[in-house]
């Protein structure tokens, strides 16, 4: 079985955080931030990774800590669940609209942590700010061990940016995970 568990405790955050990558899509996420839970459970369902993130953070300083900590935590979590990634894809790139925005978004996992954030995000979703879209992906990117590429294609209103983001990466993440040979996928035999 594809799943594991993570627990973080800090000055910052409490979380707790268990994926499993083979699940349905069955998500409970509760970080204390209302737009970033949107943003999970879009994960989850859209990756058909089962997820369940609990999260107690300083929303009192602001935001910060809990979505980079989250973060830390899937990308702890993602890359354990995945052990020695034997048989699976590897790669994967999906471009997803939501409505006037698109994002590209390609993942390679590949052991070496990369991102590429092409168009900085600025400014609010209600609560939210926006740059903290790329700091949750190099969080999870960084700890995953993967390289991660984001490019907003078309831009518009900033939920819907994000939205595409986190949609197009959720599908990533579906297609680089699917076993599809009983091989690792790399000519060093190692990943």
């Amino acid at each position: 079985m594809r799943t594991a568990e993570i627990s973080r405790d800090t000055r910052e955050t409490k979380i707790y955080l268990k994926i499993d990558l083979d699940g349905k899509g069955r998500v409970s996420v509760d970080t204390g931030v209302g737009f970033f839970n949107h943003m999970l459970e879009l994960f989850g369902v859209h990756s058909g990774v089962d997820l369940t993130v609990r999260c107690e953070g300083d929303t009192d300083v602001d935001f910060h800590h809990s979505v980079e900590d989250v973060g830390i935590c899937l990308g702890k979590a993602f890359k354990e669940a995945l052990g020695d990634k034997k048989g699976i894809a590897r790669f994967a790139d999906r471009v997803v609209p939501m409505d006037e925005c698109a994002a590209l978004v390609a993942l390679d996992i590949s052991g070496r942590p990369f991102l590429n954030f092409e168009k900085k995000m600025s400014g609010k979703i209600g609560e939210f700010d926006a740059e903290l879209v790329e700091e949750f992906m190099r969080a999870f990117a960084f700890n995953a061990g993967v390289n991660l590429y984001i490019d907003l294609l078309k831009g518009g209103n900033m939920h819907h940016e994000a939205e595409a983001i986190f949609k197009a990466f959720a599908k990533c993440v579906q297609d680089a995970v699917k076993i599809v040979s009983d091989k690792v996928p790399s000519s060093k035999g190692v990943l």
